[in-house]
């Protein structure tokens, strides 16, 4: 979708939002229109590098990939960094890299969507889950030490929201037990821990480019590393092939490759990357956008005891992929679902990220799980939504979410 002037000064493109007088906070009229919940920013830039790239002789994995991986890890100061299809890709491109499979255990959370725990079971290890932290709902690194056994080869937390984890109590206590930390970051671009943007280390980070996310190329994912995991990344996320076609079939290439391992079919194309390129140089001004949104949702909802806001720790730079909102049901007459509805009754498009893991059918039969065995993930999951977060919004959408959250609070308080 093409990005109209408006949006653009939302994204802080052509102009600042912060400039801009702030919409009122009190109750106004009703939208007439809805408010999609995470709708993607792309300019005609984006357009032009896509158009240039079908114009070109290379359209899959080739020289606009490759730019793509250096660029992002040059923004990261990372390793280096491998371009995929997806998140998921990444992060089971890292674990199959790292030789984890049958009869391992690699620790995650339960506060995540399933695809963080899908790849362990595709490569026959066993999930194991630690409950959240009831602030940041991020793995809580005082629960890893009960969780870990012989069996343990890796920790994988999830940047729940784009809020960091605690990367250094989890480092901590993988270090004690000579175990790997595999991070998803599919929220966390551009977080940073402790000054230091997530991605920029020497172990496995998995990004995602889908949709909604802060830098989209509809579908994609970026893995950050030490280079000597990389170089065998790669040959994993492309059948096990010992070259690709770029390499291959560009002037000066041979058409001779050898498959050195049963591996994936996980590389991003260079349309993906035209788009990535293009939104990477945008980054800056989408952050600037999310956190003004984030600063009006403080302000419109501050006085508001029947709402508990999301948190930022002293230590971190939240990367605002969410907004995640709790409510305190003892001060409402309705449930979170309802309140869902009733918003959007009032044309505002919201989301719940996420249903815990041990609730899906296949892990809670699989495993015997019970709601009550993550107390932490399984009562605040009931509580939370997520409300519309992203750069296109404009001063008068973001007043129109405050509007309507209040009125809903207003109406059905207890």
């Amino acid at each position: 979708m093409r990005a109209s002037p408006e949006s653009r000064a939302a994204a802080g493109i052509a102009v600042t939002a912060s400039t801009a007088t702030p919409a009122p906070l009190l109750p106004r009229r009703r939208r007439a229109t809805f408010l999609p919940f995470a709708p993607p920013l792309v300019g005609q830039e984006e357009i032009d590098e896509v158009v240039d790239t079908l114009r070109s002789d290379w359209i899959t994995t080739g020289p606009k990939t490759r730019r793509f991986e250096t660029e992002f890890a040059a923004y990261l100061a990372a390793p280096g960094a491998l371009a995929l299809n997806s998140c998921t890709a990444a992060l089971h491109t890292a674990l199959v890299t790292l030789g984890i499979g049958p009869g391992d255990e690699v620790v995650t959370t339960p506060m995540t969507f399933a695809a963080s725990v899908n790849v362990i079971e595709h490569t026959g290890a066993r999930p194991v889950l630690v409950d959240v932290e009831p602030d940041t709902l991020n793995l809580d690194p005082r629960r890893l030490e009960s969780a870990v056994t012989a069996r343990t080869k890796a920790l994988l937390p999830v940047h729940y929201a784009g809020h960091p984890a605690d990367l250094d109590a989890i480092r901590e206590v993988a270090a004690a037990h000579g175990l790997a930390v595999i991070e998803d970051a599919a929220h966390a671009l551009p977080a940073r821990y402790k000054g230091r943007l997530i991605g920029s280390g020497p172990n496995p980070v998995a990004f995602s480019f889908y949709a909604t996310k802060n830098l989209t190329t509809g579908e994609g994912g970026m893995l950050t590393a030490e280079p000597a995991l990389l170089d065998r990344a790669r040959v994993v996320s492309l059948h096990g092939m010992s070259r690709d076609a770029w390499r291959r079939y560009d002037q000066g290439g041979s058409w001779h490759y050898d498959i050195l391992l049963p591996g994936f079919k996980y590389n991003m194309t260079d349309i993906q990357a035209a788009l990535g390129l293009r939104q990477l140089e945008k980054l800056a001004s989408f952050q600037r956008r999310r956190r003004q949104v984030v600063a009006r949702y403080g302000e419109g909802f501050a006085d508001l005891d029947a709402l508990e806001l999301p948190v930022e720790r002293p230590d971190v730079e939240h990367a605002w992929h969410l907004y995640a909102l709790r409510l305190r049901p003892e001060t409402l007459r309705i449930d979170r679902d309802r309140f869902i509805n009733e918003l959007a009754a009032r044309h505002i498009g919201t989301s719940v990220h996420f249903i815990p893991i041990h609730l899906h059918p296949y892990y809670r039969d699989r495993y015997g799980y019970a709601p009550q065995d993550f107390p932490v993930a399984w009562s605040n999951y009931g509580r939370l939504l997520s409300l519309p977060l992203n750069p296109r919004l404009t001063d008068d959408d973001v007043s129109d979410v405050i509007a309507a959250v209040r009125d809903v609070v207003r109406v059905n308080r207890r």
